[in-house]
């Protein structure tokens, strides 16, 4: 873009700090339109040109992310515009951002647009994106996008919760009814799913406000049911070809695993990537819970799982199912849920329930439930 006409941009956003601190605006608490030539920018993560687009100075980020490099962000508001073509991508906003594996995640659909999932608050847990764990009301809603021209975004965060706001509506576009990363401040910034269509990104700024106002009302999640699985060990994570072939499990497939335990979120879910994430094609953990029966019985366990899972139980393998992205039809997305029963031959006293979860793409989780269980006491240790 003209040299002349960026400069004169950088001026007016002098100005505007200027101006905001002689009101006596707090700047740790409200900053003006920071230029994306600043170097308050961390810009090694991402993929990016910056350049003039629709009459306006901009960022065209094509992949990874950009994040502001000085700022620790816990409550406030993060504001931005975008532009993008219509075509299949995943742009938005990250905050919290603890390291490059750690942060909260919100992103537009552009393809999506007008549908139930045209956007989607996620936590990023240990390089893991949970998209597939995290679905429906509290974490998307469908909102009409306009393509090739500036859209306003505004994300408002307070303490456990947060709102966006698209296209200035005047209500959230998104109510998320709870953030699931514990709240701990970070840096922000923008972000592109690589491999998919970039977006133009201009006047980005952000208030730093604790506790600011949210307009929507929050859902509160009930306590689990005592149907509800609630605590698991969870194993060191190992490659799925480990498991190749196995119907039954010997000495040596369980032993040093390490189990650390978890407990579950209000839904019932046990989000594995809060344990660990994939390295080194370890891509499966054992999530175990101990089942104490008075008599012999059999007892309905109803279940979800993200991506894969090999249910073995007392050692023996009972069942197997694959939920992964596509893996039915183009248009299988693999989200979770209590979609699958088992009819568990449980015998007299102790009996051990592994749960082996394998992830691949979206979400590594597992939940369960164990309708009509009396007589059975469920726990997670040995």
């Amino acid at each position: 873009m003209n040299a002349d006409r960026f400069s004169c941009f950088r001026i007016l956003c002098g100005i505007t700090l200027f101006l905001l601190t002689a009101s006596g605006a707090n700047a740790s608490e409200a900053v003006g339109i920071i230029p994306f030539d600043s170097p308050r920018w961390q810009m090694e993560g991402g993929r990016f040109q910056i350049e003039e687009h629709l009459g306006r100075p901009a960022i065209h980020l094509q992949a990874g992310s950009v994040l502001i490099e000085d700022v620790e962000f816990l409550d406030g508001i993060i504001e931005f515009d975008i532009a993008f073509t219509g075509a299949r991508g995943f742009v938005g906003a990250v905050f919290r951002v603890e390291d490059g594996a750690n942060y909260e995640h919100f992103y537009l659909r552009p393809h999506q647009s007008g549908m139930p999932d045209a956007n989607q608050y996620t936590p990023v847990f240990n390089g893991v994106a949970s998209w597939q764990l995290y679905h429906g009301d509290g974490y998307g809603a469908p909102v009409d996008y306009t393509s090739n021209q500036w859209m306003a975004v505004r994300i408002v965060v307070s303490g456990s919760r947060a709102e966006a706001f698209i296209n200035d509506s005047v209500a959230p576009a998104v109510v998320i009814h709870e953030l699931k990363r514990k709240p701990r401040p970070g840096k922000i910034g923008l972000s592109v799913g690589g491999g998919f269509a970039s977006a133009h990104f201009s006047n980005f700024k952000y208030q730093l406000v604790e506790k600011p106002e949210l307009r929507g009302k929050a859902k509160k999640f009930p306590s689990p049911g005592s149907e509800t699985v609630q605590r698991v060990q969870v194993s060191r994570a190992f490659s799925e070809s480990m498991l190749a072939g196995k119907t039954m499990l010997d000495s040596d497939d369980k032993p040093s695993r390490g189990w650390t335990p978890l407990t579950s979120e209000a839904t019932g879910l046990f989000n594995l990537s809060r344990i660990q994430g994939l390295v080194d094609g370890r891509d499966t953990v054992f999530a175990r819970v101990v089942l104490s029966a008075e008599t012999e019985k059999i007892q309905e366990l109803v279940f979800g799982y993200s991506d894969k899972v090999r249910v073995f139980l007392n050692d023996r393998l009972i069942y197997s199912g694959d939920n992964s992205y596509r893996s039915r039809d183009y248009r299988f997305l693999g989200t979770i849920g209590h979609f699958d029963r088992l009819h568990l031959p449980l015998r007299s006293g102790s009996n051990e329930l592994l749960f082996a979860v394998t992830e691949s793409f979206g979400g590594w989780g597992v939940l369960a439930r164990l309708p009509e269980s009396a007589g059975l006491t469920v726990g997670s240790d040995q």
